[in-house]
């Protein structure tokens, strides 16, 4: 092993069989990057944000080292192994690297983040360990150029682990876990977690794998790679972490004004009359709304980009009138292109499809034969927006819904699917990343300032290219509801602040059902204290098609109304009072935006964000803070009609409805009847007024 310096503070360290480097990364943080070929790969994939100057310090020490085996002292003598120790330092955080390669982080006090697991025979002590268990594996997979990675860590004794993105479970904190390092529809993976030990850790690798949270040892898999590539930063606080972390993958940029009010949304609305007649209804009741969406199957074809002229004629007249009324019209954009598609082609001469390396080239078959489109390539992301421009863009559309983005191939097959940066096991977890710069890119070049578009799907650092992320086509259930509130708040702390999801869930929900009904309330009103605010759902039973077939293109029907009128008058009641609470919140709403702007810090937070010296903070999983100043303690549980609310100490909490104060450092009874959230607000904070 010999150990460097190379480009000033950059710690490199060679054996026959790999180099590694170790570098300071932005703000009391670090980048270890590994590789077995002859150089390093240079993909920054999420780090691609240049990081802050810094004063690192490196220091290297020769060692002689003696194995211990040898009794005889000239014998000891005779082998001694001449070696060398490492250690860098920037700011906060300071990694030793050892005279047999092992790395140990540890914080400005000396205390241990985290460390590699090595379980090797020891260079000086043949005896020493035989498990031959190695800290970093990079395997190469033969027949192809990539490796297989599994990377090593000891489990830190009691430790919390925070953050990873978006998993349908029960589970804010993810120790103990098993996750998939792979995209589902309503499974997104952000390898980014924040730990009770006082530091953060992104695994900057899109790759499809796995990471198993033991209690014995952490263990991350990336099943194809060119290089193993992670990033640690340490901090005295939670927010202190996230604003490091997002200071090297990036921060949304500022919200539109739309972004902060109501959206309405059902399965479809089928025609142009249709969505008119909804978004005149809201007027003439005098309820107002920020966004309606022209959902799939407005096109001719999947990947043809156009509005189908048969059911919208004019599209421009709508968007018009849709304007006039202060309404933005979103329109949906999937990535699937139809064998029959105008542009099929085209795409396919120029390599702009997803390949397979074996087998049929269709990737969804489900309203027709698709295959996705490449967004990895840079051609491609330009052919699409082109045509996006001319036939949505020109026409008024500012906002678009990127749906399929993970891209939700049938079956998951990964192992088959060829892009054009590598292999889909290798680089697939980056494809919304893409495929929301894509649209980032083009609508910029248009000069557009303010950038909000809607996807399924995220990647690390997609939050700075304006992606509003939802948490897909979940179940309408109590149980869903329960597991969108952990969801939300571990995008949030993995660095996407811009987080919704389908108010009432997607699948099943029956306007009739008075469980339903109950669900859709209880969602309601926790959606009017989220980041965006959105009424969406596949509402049973479903319509009958008038027509199957329209020019030998399947046609697509919709489910039940899902407007807040369509599930009685009492309930319409309550909707609408959440609306014009909403309302009264903007000023609020863009206080919170404008910190996550410039800070990275998520609008919905976990209450150890605000609260990290406070045990309960840490294991209280069913409410948290929205901003800075108000606890939000949903009502997740059918026929509740009360629930408990942990107030944290320090502090004079107000309840918004009623006026009445408590002190903090106690669980409160609450009432909460069906036309009311738990909501407590800091007493002298300026966003009690909203609420008289």
């Amino acid at each position: 092993m010999f150990i460097s310096v190379e480009s000033g503070n950059k710690l490199v360290v060679r054996d026959n069989a790999s180099i590694l480097w170790v570098e300071p990364w932005g703000k009391n943080g670090l980048r270890v990057r590994m590789t077995k070929e002859g150089r390093m790969d240079t993909a920054d994939w999420a780090l691609d944000q240049e990081p802050e100057t810094t004063n690192a310090t490196v220091t290297i020490r020769d060692l002689k080292v003696v194995e211990p085996w040898h009794r005889d002292p000239a014998e000891r003598e005779a082998n001694t192994i001449s070696t060398q120790e490492a250690e860098i330092i920037n700011g906060e955080i300071r990694c030793e690297i050892n005279f047999e390669g092992w790395l140990k982080f540890t914080d400005k006090n000396g205390k241990v983040l985290l460390e590699e697991y090595w379980r090797n025979r020891s260079r000086v002590d043949r005896y020493a360990v035989p498990l031959k268990l190695e800290t970093r594996e990079l395997m190469p997979v033969p027949g192809s150029s990539e490796y297989r990675l599994v990377m090593r860590f000891e489990a830190g004794q009691n430790e919390q682990i925070y953050g990873m993105g978006q998993y349908q479970e029960g589970n804010l904190n993810k120790k103990g876990s098993i996750l998939e390092l792979a995209h589902r529809n309503t499974q997104i993976s952000i390898p980014f977690y924040i730990s009770t030990r006082g530091y953060g850790f992104l695994w900057n690798n899109p790759a499809v794998g796995s990471v198993v949270f033991g209690t014995n040892r952490t263990e991350w898999t990336a099943e194809r790679t060119k290089k193993l590539d992670y990033y640690i930063t340490a901090g005295d606080t939670p927010k202190q972490i996230i604003e490091q972390y997002t200071a090297v993958t990036g921060r949304p940029p500022e919200m539109p004004s739309y972004g902060l009010g109501f959206w309405q949304s059902r399965l479809r609305y089928r025609t142009q009359q249709e969505t008119l007649e909804v978004a005149r209804e809201m007027k003439k009741r005098g309820v107002p709304l920020d966004v309606i969406v022209v959902d799939f199957f407005h096109w001719t074809r999947q990947g043809d980009f156009r509005f189908d002229p048969t059911d919208w004629p004019d599209p421009e007249a709508m968007i018009e009138e849709l304007k006039s009324y202060g309404i933005k019209t979103m329109v949906s954009v999937w990535p699937t292109i139809d064998a029959e598609s105008i542009n099929r082609k085209h795409m396919e001469e120029r390599g702009y499809l997803v390949k397979v390396d074996r087998g049929m080239p269709i990737h969804m078959n489900w309203m027709g034969e698709t295959t996705f489109a490449d967004f990895f390539n840079p051609d491609c992301r330009r052919f699409i927006w082109e045509k996006i421009k001319e036939n949505y863009y020109k026409k008024g559309i500012e906002i678009f819904w990127l749906d399929e983005a993970e891209p939700e191939f049938g079956p998951y097959d990964l192992d088959i699917f060829r892009y054009y940066e590598g292999p889909a096991l290798e680089v697939s977890n980056a494809y919304p990343l893409m495929f929301a710069k894509a649209f980032w890119d083009g609508m910029k070049e248009e000069g557009q300032e303010k950038i909000l578009n809607l996807i399924r799907c995220a990647w690390v650092g997609i939050q700075k290219y304006g992606a509003l992320v939802w948490s897909g086509d979940v179940h309408s259930s109590f149980r869903a509801l329960r597991e969108q509130l952990q969801a939300g708040l571990n995008m949030g702390i993995a660095g996407i602040p811009w987080w919704t999801a389908d108010i009432g869930g997607f699948f099943g929900g029956d306007p009739q059902c008075p469980v339903f009904r109950e669900l859709l309330i209880r969602w309601f009103e926790w959606g009017a204290f989220c980041p965006v605010f959105r009424l969406h759902g596949h509402r049973m039973p479903f319509q009958p098609l008038d027509v199957p077939f329209r020019n030998g293109v399947k046609q697509f029907s919709s489910g039940q109304p899902n407007e807040i009128w369509s599930y009685g008058e009492d309930n319409y009641e309550i909707m609408k009072r959440f609306i014009f609470l909403r309302e009264k919140l903007r000023p609020y709403m863009e206080k919170c935006m404008d910190e996550a702007h410039k800070t990275g810090l998520p609008v919905m937070r976990a209450m150890f964000l605000e609260f990290p010296d406070e045990k309960q903070s840490w294991i209280a999983e069913d409410q948290y803070m929205l901003g800075g100043d108000l606890l939000v303690a949903p009502v997740m549980e059918q026929g509740a009609t009360n629930r408990g609310v942990w107030l944290p100490e320090n502090d004079i909490w107000v309840d918004v409805w009623s006026g009445e104060e408590y002190t903090g450092d106690q669980t409160i009874e609450c009432d909460a009847p069906l036309d009311k959230i738990p909501v407590f607000a800091r007493k002298n904070s300026d966003v009690l007024q909203y609420f008289k």
